[in-house]
Protein backbone atom coordinates (compact mmCIF):
# COMPACT_ATOMS: atom_id res chain seq x y z
CA UNK A 1 0.00 0.00 0.00
CA UNK A 2 1.20 3.57 -1.08
CA UNK A 3 2.16 5.53 2.19
CA UNK A 4 1.25 9.51 2.27
CA UNK A 5 5.04 10.03 2.42
CA UNK A 6 5.15 8.94 -1.07
CA UNK A 7 2.03 11.24 -2.71
CA UNK A 8 3.03 14.10 -3.94
CA UNK A 9 0.19 16.91 -1.86
CA UNK A 10 -1.68 17.25 -5.28
CA UNK A 11 -2.43 13.40 -4.95
CA UNK A 12 -3.41 13.57 -1.37
CA UNK A 13 -5.69 16.51 -2.05
CA UNK A 14 -7.34 15.27 -5.27
CA UNK A 15 -7.78 11.60 -3.51
CA UNK A 16 -7.40 8.65 -5.07
CA UNK A 17 -10.41 7.98 -7.64
CA UNK A 18 -11.67 4.52 -7.79
CA UNK A 19 -15.15 2.52 -7.58
CA UNK A 20 -14.48 2.61 -3.64
CA UNK A 21 -14.12 6.06 -3.38
CA UNK A 22 -16.69 6.77 -5.77
CA UNK A 23 -19.26 4.53 -3.66
CA UNK A 24 -18.08 5.89 -0.23
CA UNK A 25 -18.65 9.44 -1.83
CA UNK A 26 -22.29 8.80 -3.18
CA UNK A 27 -23.31 6.66 -0.06
CA UNK A 28 -21.98 9.95 2.02
CA UNK A 29 -23.61 12.69 -0.24
CA UNK A 30 -26.96 10.53 0.25
CA UNK A 31 -26.25 9.70 4.25
CA UNK A 32 -25.26 13.74 4.32
CA UNK A 33 -28.36 15.03 2.32
CA UNK A 34 -31.17 13.21 4.60
CA UNK A 35 -29.08 13.54 8.13
CA UNK A 36 -29.03 17.59 6.90
CA UNK A 37 -33.00 17.41 6.90
CA UNK A 38 -33.29 14.92 9.54
CA UNK A 39 -30.60 14.35 11.34
CA UNK A 40 -30.51 18.02 13.04
CA UNK A 41 -31.32 19.96 15.90
CA UNK A 42 -32.48 23.53 15.25
CA UNK A 43 -30.28 26.52 16.47
CA UNK A 44 -31.13 29.38 14.15
CA UNK A 45 -33.20 29.69 11.70
CA UNK A 46 -32.20 27.14 8.56
CA UNK A 47 -29.21 26.22 10.70
CA UNK A 48 -29.25 22.77 12.86
CA UNK A 49 -26.67 21.17 14.84
CA UNK A 50 -26.34 18.01 12.64
CA UNK A 51 -25.27 14.67 12.85
CA UNK A 52 -24.18 15.22 8.90
CA UNK A 53 -21.20 16.58 9.96
CA UNK A 54 -20.45 13.26 11.00
CA UNK A 55 -20.48 11.71 7.96
CA UNK A 56 -18.07 14.57 6.38
CA UNK A 57 -15.35 13.61 9.20
CA UNK A 58 -15.27 10.02 8.33
CA UNK A 59 -15.03 10.28 4.55
CA UNK A 60 -12.47 13.16 5.09
CA UNK A 61 -10.14 10.93 7.54
CA UNK A 62 -10.53 7.89 4.78
CA UNK A 63 -10.46 9.45 1.35
CA UNK A 64 -9.30 13.09 1.70
CA UNK A 65 -9.79 16.27 0.95
CA UNK A 66 -11.69 16.07 -2.89
CA UNK A 67 -13.86 13.35 -1.89
CA UNK A 68 -14.95 15.15 1.39
CA UNK A 69 -15.41 18.28 -0.06
CA UNK A 70 -17.57 16.59 -3.17
CA UNK A 71 -19.48 14.90 -0.07
CA UNK A 72 -20.53 17.77 2.03
CA UNK A 73 -21.63 20.18 -0.85
CA UNK A 74 -23.18 17.32 -3.42
CA UNK A 75 -25.21 16.31 0.12
CA UNK A 76 -25.80 20.12 0.94
CA UNK A 77 -27.39 20.13 -2.66
CA UNK A 78 -29.54 16.98 -1.70
CA UNK A 79 -30.63 18.24 1.40
CA UNK A 80 -32.02 21.37 -0.12
CA UNK A 81 -33.74 19.10 -2.52
CA UNK A 82 -35.15 16.73 -0.05
CA UNK A 83 -36.21 19.32 2.29
CA UNK A 84 -37.97 21.50 -0.28
CA UNK A 85 -36.07 24.78 0.21
CA UNK A 86 -34.58 25.91 -2.90
CA UNK A 87 -31.11 25.56 -4.08
CA UNK A 88 -28.84 27.70 -1.71
CA UNK A 89 -25.64 26.83 -3.71
CA UNK A 90 -23.75 29.46 -1.43
CA UNK A 91 -24.02 27.21 1.32
CA UNK A 92 -23.75 24.22 -0.59
CA UNK A 93 -20.03 25.99 -1.97
CA UNK A 94 -19.55 26.73 1.68
CA UNK A 95 -19.78 22.82 2.41
CA UNK A 96 -17.48 22.35 -0.14
CA UNK A 97 -14.85 24.13 1.56
CA UNK A 98 -15.56 22.95 4.69
CA UNK A 99 -15.39 19.40 3.68
CA UNK A 100 -12.03 20.05 1.79
CA UNK A 101 -10.04 21.55 4.97
CA UNK A 102 -11.54 18.64 6.99
CA UNK A 103 -9.76 16.17 4.59
CA UNK A 104 -6.49 18.17 4.43
CA UNK A 105 -4.72 15.51 7.39
CA UNK A 106 -3.16 13.29 5.32
CA UNK A 107 -1.25 16.26 4.54
CA UNK A 108 0.52 16.08 8.01
CA UNK A 109 0.50 12.27 7.92
CA UNK A 110 -2.56 10.99 9.42
CA UNK A 111 -3.16 7.56 7.60
CA UNK A 112 -6.54 6.51 9.17
CA UNK A 113 -7.20 4.05 7.15
CA UNK A 114 -3.69 2.64 7.43
CA UNK A 115 -3.94 2.93 11.63
CA UNK A 116 -1.93 6.10 12.04
CA UNK A 117 -4.30 8.95 14.04
CA UNK A 118 -1.89 10.49 16.99
CA UNK A 119 -3.00 13.14 19.21
CA UNK A 120 -0.46 15.33 16.79
CA UNK A 121 -2.81 15.03 14.07
CA UNK A 122 -5.87 15.39 15.72
CA UNK A 123 -4.42 18.78 16.82
CA UNK A 124 -3.66 19.58 12.98
CA UNK A 125 -7.70 17.98 12.58
CA UNK A 126 -9.32 20.63 15.21
CA UNK A 127 -7.37 23.39 12.90
CA UNK A 128 -8.02 22.56 9.62
CA UNK A 129 -11.95 22.30 11.10
CA UNK A 130 -11.90 25.76 12.41
CA UNK A 131 -10.60 27.24 9.26
CA UNK A 132 -12.39 25.37 6.89
CA UNK A 133 -15.50 26.26 9.06
CA UNK A 134 -14.83 30.28 9.33
CA UNK A 135 -13.51 30.44 5.80
CA UNK A 136 -16.57 28.24 4.52
CA UNK A 137 -19.11 29.92 6.20
CA UNK A 138 -17.80 32.78 7.40
CA UNK A 139 -16.44 34.41 4.10
CA UNK A 140 -17.60 31.62 1.21
CA UNK A 141 -21.30 31.58 2.12
CA UNK A 142 -21.73 35.47 2.83
CA UNK A 143 -19.93 36.45 -0.11
CA UNK A 144 -21.80 34.09 -2.24
CA UNK A 145 -24.82 34.78 -1.03
CA UNK A 146 -24.18 38.55 -1.71
CA UNK A 147 -23.15 38.08 -5.30
CA UNK A 148 -25.67 35.21 -6.03
CA UNK A 149 -28.82 36.43 -4.52
CA UNK A 150 -28.04 40.31 -3.69
CA UNK A 151 -29.54 39.51 -0.32
CA UNK A 152 -29.36 41.57 3.16
CA UNK A 153 -26.16 40.09 5.05
CA UNK A 154 -28.13 40.30 8.72
CA UNK A 155 -29.24 37.02 8.99
CA UNK A 156 -26.60 35.44 6.83
CA UNK A 157 -23.91 36.11 9.33
CA UNK A 158 -26.05 35.49 12.16
CA UNK A 159 -26.48 31.71 10.15
CA UNK A 160 -23.19 31.32 9.39
CA UNK A 161 -22.12 32.13 12.98
CA UNK A 162 -24.66 29.22 13.90
CA UNK A 163 -23.08 27.01 11.54
CA UNK A 164 -19.48 27.74 12.40
CA UNK A 165 -20.04 26.95 15.92
CA UNK A 166 -22.61 23.88 15.71
CA UNK A 167 -20.59 22.17 12.92
CA UNK A 168 -17.61 22.82 15.01
CA UNK A 169 -18.81 21.11 18.23
CA UNK A 170 -20.01 18.12 15.70
CA UNK A 171 -17.09 17.29 13.41
CA UNK A 172 -14.96 18.00 16.75
CA UNK A 173 -16.21 16.63 20.17
CA UNK A 174 -17.87 13.55 17.60
CA UNK A 175 -15.62 13.48 14.62
CA UNK A 176 -12.46 13.78 16.92
CA UNK A 177 -13.22 10.26 18.80
CA UNK A 178 -14.41 8.67 15.92
CA UNK A 179 -11.09 9.12 14.11
CA UNK A 180 -9.08 7.77 17.13
CA UNK A 181 -11.49 4.46 17.01
CA UNK A 182 -11.36 4.12 13.25
CA UNK A 183 -7.62 4.10 13.65
CA UNK A 184 -7.39 2.33 16.22
CA UNK A 185 -9.48 -0.41 14.61
CA UNK A 186 -7.37 -0.52 11.45
CA UNK A 187 -4.12 -0.55 13.52
CA UNK A 188 -5.52 -3.94 14.64
CA UNK A 189 -7.11 -4.97 11.59
CA UNK A 190 -4.18 -4.62 9.86
CA UNK A 191 -1.67 -5.18 12.83
CA UNK A 192 -0.11 -1.85 12.30
CA UNK A 193 1.46 0.29 15.10
CA UNK A 194 -0.57 3.59 15.62
CA UNK A 195 3.10 5.31 16.04
CA UNK A 196 4.13 6.76 13.18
Amino acid sequence: METNNKKSIGRILLGTWNTRTIVAVAIGVALFGVLMVFGGIKVFTNTSLTSAMVVVAVVAALFGPLPAAVTAGLGNVLADLIGGWGFWFDWSIGNFVLGFFTGLIPIFGARVEEGVFQVKHAVWYVVCVLVGNILGFGVVTPVLTYLFYSSELTITWMQAFSAIVSDGIVLIVIGLPLLFFLANRNANKNNLSIED
